[in-house]
């Protein structure tokens, strides 16, 4: 803050200068003036005195008229440049009026109109960085009691709530921050997004209206894209969800680690549509590119055709969950603890996710397709699954203290897995 007044000060200061020369010139003219005046006196003198000569007959009329041209070529001289005595003292009065009033009248309107508030938080958020996203969302929180109409305080709020599952409050943070600014696209669709996943996925004629006004002002929205896929593969319109998801994949950079999942998303769509062509090119893919390929992962042969319901059925994971006896001081009961499954080879987000805390251990807990986070990764579409679990102080599934995984195991397997929270997790994983 001091580098902002300091700034605001230098640019006062140049102001005021071009408020005050004129002032510093208009004391110099003033001095002329006043020496002009003289001058004309002494000239007005100087011809009663040459009158008065002429009457005494000391002067002829060629020397009076000699003398009086003299003393007009030097009064001419002398008032050369004269200004009128009105503007002098116009110029004199004006500028120290202004100079009194520009820095009154600036600070008065910075405070009507100015950002100080937000300079002053942002300010704050650099030099104090949240250590957690709920110390985040706090913070927003109470930045948006003290200045309600930050179209940016609302979106960044929602984004906060959708990255902590709360998908009702980020719906309604999002719808805010629209009501202050522009029906932005992108804003659109992570209104429409946060409104379904708060409607229990429920597609809605709001969200539909939502979807199709940011399709309608950007074809190319990846959020509405991606969205409307999933709601068609929930209802069974697979030939819509393929549809989507390929404008979205064409859109979407080449290195976007997104890319892979909306592809397997396809995939299982098409063999959802064709059992009978899907299954045997995947198999034959499989053979080629081994268990471990992340291509054919999405829709292995077991996931496609008739058999289908039966392997989602089958696609049950249960493991017991337990803490470390050695970590059972360093940790506390309030600390949330995730459990969920990722494929070995695939997309790295989760395929399914249980949340918990550290009093609940130790605990047995199911991970099934029932669990997916998206309907194009379950765990019945990936051959070999791992199992995780994290504790997290700060509520953030990617991130915590300790940690425990499992070894690759198939995505079948019914035998109750055994997982111990011991590894402090050093990395995002």
């Amino acid at each position: 803050m001091i580098e902002f007044w300091l700034l605001a000060g230098l640019l006062l200061v140049a102001a005021l200068g071009f408020l005050l020369v004129p002032l510093v010139r208009g004391r110099k003219a003033q001095t002329e003036e006043d020496r002009t005046a003289l001058n004309v006196t002494l000239y007005q003198e100087r011809m009663a005195e040459l009158e008065k000569q002429a009457a005494a007959n000391v002067l002829t009329a060629e020397q009076l008229q000699a003398g009086k041209d003299e003393a007009a070529r030097e009064l001419l001289a002398d008032t050369d440049g004269l200004q009128g005595k009105g503007t002098t003292v116009l110029g004199r009065q004006v500028p120290i009026i202004i100079a009194l009033l520009v820095p009154l009248m600036g600070y008065g309107m910075y405070l009507h109109w100015g950002a100080i508030g937000d300079v002053e938080r942002t300010v704050d958020m650099v030099e104090n960085q949240p250590k957690s996203i709920e110390e985040m969302t706090a913070r927003l929180e109470n930045s948006l009691k003290e200045d309600p109409n930050s179209a940016e305080g609302w979106y960044f709020l929602g984004r906060t709530y959708m990255a902590q599952e709360r998908a009702s409050e980020a719906a309604k943070a999002f719808e805010r921050s629209i009501e202050l600014s522009s029906r932005d696209p992108a804003l659109l669709g992570q209104w429409a997004q946060a409104l379904y996943f708060a409607s229990d996925k429920q597609w809605t004629e709001q969200l539909q209206s939502i979807t199709d006004e940011a399709l309608k002002a950007d074809p190319e929205e990846a959020t509405s894209l991606g969205l409307l896929g999933i709601a068609a593969f929930e209802e069974g319109r697979f030939n819509d969800a393929i549809g989507y998801w390929e404008k979205l994949v064409a859109v979407l950079p080449p290195e976007d680690p997104s890319r892979a999942a909306i592809q397997g998303g396809i995939e299982r769509a098409r063999a959802q549509i064709n059992p009978a062509a899907q299954a045997p090119a995947v198999a034959g893919a499989d053979q080629q590119a081994g268990p471990q390929s992340v291509a054919p992962q999405s829709a292995e042969p077991e996931t496609a055709g008739p058999q289908t319901a039966a392997t989602d059925s089958a696609a049950k994971l249960n493991v017991k969950v337990s803490l470390a006896a050695d970590l059972k001081d360093k940790v506390q009961p309030g600390d949330s603890v995730f459990v969920f499954a990722r494929a070995v080879s695939g997309p790295p987000m989760p395929l399914a996710v249980k949340r918990m805390t550290v009093a609940d251990l130790p605990a047995e807990v199911s991970l099934s397709d029932a669990d997916a986070m998206m309907p194009m990764l379950k765990i019945s579409g990936f051959k070999q699954v791992q199992l995780v679990a994290r504790i997290s102080r700060s509520g953030n599934a990617r991130e915590g203290e300790w940690v425990g995984q499992s070894e690759p195991l198939n995505n079948d397997t019914a035998e109750l897995q055994q997982l111990t929270i011991n590894t402090a997790d050093t990395q995002v994983q």
